[in-house]
């Protein structure tokens, strides 16, 4: 009933929800670009729609009252950013111990311009193992969907080029927003 519900909603607003899914029982989605809070709303309408089951990751304040036990049943993952360490790290861990398992992170860690991605998505996914699969948004052509899992190779430059590549067409609600992708130089 949900899944019908929510793809009516879709074809009334124009959008079209792409049937190409992860195949891969783990894996880190990566969803870009990220420039508004329609998103959220418009992936939580694939979620529901395709019968989808993965965790979303977002900063720790979003889930304080009165909206945290909300956002914590639509799959939400707090983070508090202040602490750099060991939350890549846990969560690898859980995709080692869960049957399946799929964690969204919006590189940009933010839905305003940034010079660079954070690398935690990346980090994460050659620790636990599993591929990374590449999601969006694009207002262009009003789909959201999926594109290839991507196994990462360790070398930054050439999986960045990659998926670089995947996202060259892809467009945000407000294009100016979505960040450069690629790491801050060490």
């Amino acid at each position: 009933m949900m899944s019908r519900l929510c793809n009516w909603i879709a074809k009334r607003l124009g959008w079209t929800l792409v049937d190409d899914l992860p195949k891969e029982k783990h894996y880190v989605l990566v969803g870009y670009p990220h420039t508004s809070n329609w998103d959220f709303i418009l992936a939580m309408l694939f979620k529901f729609a395709k019968g989808l089951h993965f965790n979303w990751v977002a900063k720790h304040t979003l889930f304080a009252w009165p909206f945290g036990g909300l956002m914590r049943a639509l799959g939400g993952i707090g983070i508090d950013r202040s602490r750099s360490q060991g939350f890549t790290a846990e969560l690898a861990e859980e995709f080692k111990r869960r049957p399946e398992m799929a964690v969204v992170i919006a590189p940009e860690g933010t839905r305003s311009y940034t010079d660079y991605w954070r690398s935690g998505f990346y980090h994460m996914a050659r620790e636990a193992g599993v591929p990374v699969v590449l999601s969006y948004v694009c207002y262009k052509s009003k789909r959201v969907g999926f594109g290839p899992a991507l196994y990462l190779s360790g070398d930054q430059d050439a999986d960045l080029a990659k998926i670089r590549d995947f996202y060259a067409d892809k467009v945000g609600l407000h294009p100016e927003k979505a960040g450069k992708i690629g790491f801050r130089p060490k």
